[in-house]
């Protein structure tokens, strides 16, 4: 089976048992959304959940969070991998927010990464999740399952990734592709012991293979 089947095997069992894929990051806007995806960075979902209800109060907005210090953010995240650096990250990212695009997040991936603590796939995850954008965001559980899959062999780096999967992958899936792949690496294909007796899609996997 060449990459490109293995994937549309794999995207059938994932749109049967989870049709619409959802990011686990809670957001109630653009605002939101963007704050949440910069701490989730090396950071779980479950612990930027519990960070980011007093961190809205806080800061509920752009023009807030802009005129607050470096300090006061801290305090908030301080529960946060790498919290002075996001901290930093966090008021530049609301002040350049402000003066160069008007406090409103633009559509477009590249503009996008004109934002401190913005980078490809923090854009992609942005692009795609709020505007349905057919981006792939790969981070390591994308990167690690689908090296393990076998649809990116090889592939060593997020950006050869993304590469190897959008040449294979039909474009108006790009912008579920990113969530099956994360849960299915958060959940299933773990890094340490990857659960593949209650894996959906084993029969295709290479990594599988190699291991029995």
């Amino acid at each position: 089976m060449n990459r490109k089947k293995r994937l549309q095997a794999i995207i059938d069992v994932f749109e049967r048992e989870q049709p619409i894929p959802e990011t686990e990051l809670h957001f109630e806007s653009s605002y939101q959304l963007i704050v949440a995806v910069i701490l989730s960075a090396q950071c779980t979902d479950v612990r930027v959940n519990k960070i980011t209800p007093d961190f809205y109060k806080a800061f509920p907005d752009a023009d807030v969070l802009a005129t607050a210090s470096e300090a006061e953010i801290f305090e908030k995240i301080k529960s946060c991998s790498y919290p002075n650096n996001k901290a930093k990250n966090l008021k530049n990212m609301a002040i350049t927010l402000l003066e160069k695009f008007g406090g409103k997040l633009p559509e477009d991936p590249e503009q996008m990464q004109e934002l401190p603590g913005v980078g490809r796939k923090t854009a992609h995850v942005l692009a795609s999740v709020l505007f349905r954008q057919n981006v792939l965001a790969v981070d390591t559980h994308v990167q690690r399952v689908s090296v393990r899959l076998g649809l990116a062999p090889g592939a060593k780096t997020p950006l050869a990734v993304e590469r190897k999967l959008v040449e294979i992958a039909p474009s108006e899936t790009l912008h579920n592709l990113h969530h099956w792949l994360i849960l299915h690496g958060r959940y299933i294909c773990k890094a340490r012991k990857p659960l593949c007796n209650k894996c959906p899609v084993v029969e295709f996997c290479t990594y599988k293979l190699k291991t029995t």
